[in-house]
């Protein structure tokens, strides 16, 4: 099994290019695990409790439990995942996502490079490097169009946390990968970089620096 773990800020394009990869190599082929579905669970907290959370710094992930997951995939296990619902700050009640051991598994999410013990489970890291004003961007459209948010409050968490937390712990996370794609789905060449390191592993080829 190949675990590729992609990281990068928020808007950088990570989900874009995990998906191209997945495309070009067949969703057949690939298990897709996202970190966002690892937030910590605060149902147990009143809604301006989970409001004031901040969202964006590494121990906002239950990491723990991911690492588990990633340990039972290994293994030839199946494990469910939980589902994070974004409009209310809570794991679902009634909703997981199964994954199945596979060849390759994705992971994508913010903080999948900051983690010590979270890169150790990975064999190959990834960084989507992106102009902020792009990122920004794209984090206040999908904000509003898929989780309701207002442009006052996505303002106020960018100043809080979102800027501080990357400048803090996502960016230095950079020096941790193995291959730097800049600009996201964008780069058809860094894309296409990635999927062909893959597809040799898929046929037994580990000459890496053949690619």
């Amino acid at each position: 099994m190949l675990i590729i773990g992609i990281a990068g800020g928020t808007g950088s394009g990570k989900s874009t290019v995990a998906r191209s990869v997945i495309d070009r190599l067949g969703s057949g082929k690939v298990t897709f695990i996202s970190q966002d579905n690892y937030y910590k669970d605060h149902s147990y907290l009143s809604m301006p409790e989970r409001e004031a959370i901040n969202y964006d710094h590494p121990f906002a992930f239950d990491n723990e439990l991911l690492i588990e997951h990633l340990v039972l995939l290994k293994n030839g296990q199946s494990a469910n995942a939980p589902v994070y619902d974004f409009t209310v700050h809570a794991r679902s009640i009634t909703e997981t996502v199964e994954l199945k051991p596979n060849n390759i598994v994705i992971l994508e999410g913010l903080h999948v490079l900051s983690d010590e013990k979270l890169r150790d489970q990975l064999d190959i890291k990834v960084f989507v490097d992106t102009d902020p004003d792009v990122r920004i961007l794209r984090r206040v459209l999908r904000d509003i169009e898929e989780r309701g948010r207002t442009i006052q409050s996505i303002h106020q968490q960018y100043l809080a946390t979102v800027k501080p937390m990357h400048e803090a712990f996502i960016e230095p996370s950079k020096k941790y990968a193995d291959l730097i794609i800049p600009e996201g789905g964008q780069n058809e060449v860094g894309i296409q970089l990635l999927s062909v390191l893959t597809e040799k592993y898929l046929t037994g080829d580990r000459t890496w620096g053949d690619a």
